[in-house]
This record gives structure tokens, C-alpha cells and sequence, in this order.
């Protein structure tokens, strides 16, 4: 049986694949052979009754969880068995945390940890408290668009005679009176003031990706962003036919507007923590001649 997600062979132990236990813990948790080669096959270790006493000690010392380690033999030949379990807990070697992701056992930094520690906490990225940010930095104008829009959909709540600090309490784009990261991707001034991958970018393509005739960038709040890209593709980017009925002159774009919409809310929305915008990675979104890309 060859390596998977959840199985790794070693053929030795060797202190450094601790990482992988670690790997196994924060993932789905997993299995570790040591004394079998890549390919699942058995070769035996001559060292198993020091490593018996060593390799759970080390774990539970080094992690603070505990793994289940059998010896096993076979053909007159002794291997170990690591289960690791999976945690609801960040686990940490050595200050430094691992995730097993497919066969490969990665070491988590920067955005990637962060996003990490935050879902193993139970909480998402734009649910966050943004210390750096006043009501001060919100646009009043695209809350009042979100307001009328929200009505016209019968999906308003009721903020009748609510102050916009009352309205974001009750939305829960804030905690304390502290606005969340939500609050500035939504209705925020400056969002890329914050955060500076917040923007959209607009292009225009021939042949095919490697032919870009011509783009556009727009930036802001997610309320911005869903109005001018649409103005943009529709302007700019799709073609508009040209039909007659009679003496009339009738344009029909290229893609209805419902189904422009849906496909700008998905790249503004899908790479969102659970809620409302996450703009960490690119997203791209093809169209037979153009190509929109939320970064």
C-alpha cells in the first residue's frame, strides 16, 4: 500500500519525524511504520524495544498528546506502529506547528498559520476585531445602499431609527464597540487602507490567457466593488447585440445580469471565512472573452 494522507513509512526513527506526528495531529491524524520502506514493504528495526519507551515519551513531552505505539512483527521482522489522533487543538513541536496535507507533511507560517490557529479556535478571519479601524473608516453611503438594497429583498432587519453604530451591533460587525475585519470589507472607506489585496482586477483576453488586450483594477468595500465591476463588464468588457424591432433599436448583453451578478458575488464572496469577504488568495473566473480576478 503506498503512502497516503493518512500513512507515512520510514524505514529508521529518526527524531525529525516527530514533525509528522505533529502533522498527523492538527490534520485528520494518521498512522506512522517505522521499519517499512516507501512501498509499505517490511525491513525491520533492531532498535525497538529502546524506541518502545522512547517515541511516547518524546511525543508526550515534546506535544502534551499521547499516541498509541504497538510493535508489531512479521516474517521474523519487528515494526512500529504510531496512531496519531486528530485534535480540536492546535498542537505545537517545539513552538512550531505542522499540518499533513495529501502525502506532504508542511510547516505552517505567516497567513497559513494564522488562518489555522483561527479555525482551530473556532473562529474566521473577518469575524476578527480590527483594532486599527474607526467608524470613522466606514462609508456611510455604501451603508445606505446596503440598507436599500436589503429592503428591496425583504431581508432587512428591522434598524428603524437606528444609529449606524447600532446597526453594526446588530448586524455583529462588531464586539465591544469594535469594528471586525467584516466591517471594513463591506462598507470600509479604504478597505485596502487595511488590507492591500483588497481589489479587483478586469481583463480583457483574446486567443487566450497569455493574450491580455487590456485590463482595469477597481478597488473599495464589497458594496463598491459589486456595482462598479458590473458598469465595468458591461461597458467596457462584454459585447451588447444589437437587435431591431421595428424603428427600435434594442441592445441585449452578452450574459443576462442576474447571471453576471452571481458569478461577481462568488469571486467576491466563495474564498470568504464562512461569512463575508476573505481576501487572502486569487480567484479567477472565466468568461469565453474576459476573465475577472478578486485578489
Amino acid at each position: 500500500m503506498p503512502e497516503t494522507q493518512n500513512i507515512e513509512y520510514k524505514s529508521s526513527w529518526h527524531d525529525d519525524y516527530l514533525k509528522w506526528i505533529c502533522g498527523f495531529a492538527n490534520a485528520q491524524g494518521g498512522r506512522i511504520y517505522i521499519g517499512k520502506d516507501d512501498n509499505g514493504n517490511i525491513v525491520g528495526i533492531e532498535d525497538y524495544k529502546k524506541l518502545m519507551d522512547e517515541i511516547p515519551n518524546k511525543i508526550k513531552n515534546l506535544m502534551g498528546i499521547t499516541a498509541e505505539v504497538n510493535l508489531l512483527q512479521e516474517d521474523n521482522k519487528h515494526f512500529i506502529e504510531i496512531i496519531v489522533s486528530s485534535y480540536s487543538v492546535p498542537i505545537s513541536l517545539r513552538g512550531r506547528y505542522y499540518y499533513r496535507s495529501g502525502s506532504v507533511k508542511q510547516e505552517l507560517t505567516g497567513n497559513s498559520l494564522n488562518e489555522f490557529l483561527l479555525k482551530k479556535s473556532g473562529q474566521t478571519w473577518d469575524n476578527v476585531i480590527e483594532p486599527r479601524a474607526t467608524f470613522a473608516d466606514i462609508d456611510e453611503k455604501s451603508v445606505k445602499a446596503y440598507l436599500v438594497m436589503s429592503k428591496e429583498k425583504g431581508r432587512l432587519p428591522d434598524v428603524e431609527g437606528l444609529t449606524t453604530e447600532e446597526i453594526f451591533e446588530k448586524l455583529r460587525l462588531t464586539e465591544n464597540g469594535q469594528l471586525k475585519r467584516a466591517a471594513i470589507i463591506l462598507f470600509g472607506k479604504d478597505p485596502c487602507k487595511f488590507y492591500p489585496n483588497v481589489f479587483v482586477k478586469i481583463g480583457r483576453f483574446a486567443k487566450d490567457d497569455a493574450d491580455l488586450r487590456f485590463q482595469e483594477v477597481e478597488e473599495g468595500n464589497i458594496i463598491v466593488l459589486l456595482r462598479n465591476v458590473l458598469e465595468q463588464l458591461n461597458h467596457k468588457f462584454l459585447i451588447r447585440n444589437i437587435e431591431f424591432e421595428g424603428f427600435f433599436r434594442i441592445e441585449k448583453g452578452e450574459y443576462p445580469v442576474p447571471a453576471l451578478r452571481e458569478m461577481l458575488l462568488n469571486a467576491l464572496l466563495c474564498k470568504h471565512l464562512h461569512n463575508m469577504a476573505y481576501v487572502k488568495p486569487n480567484i479567477m473566473y472565466s468568461l469565453p472573452a474576459s476573465v475577472l480576478e478578486a485578489a
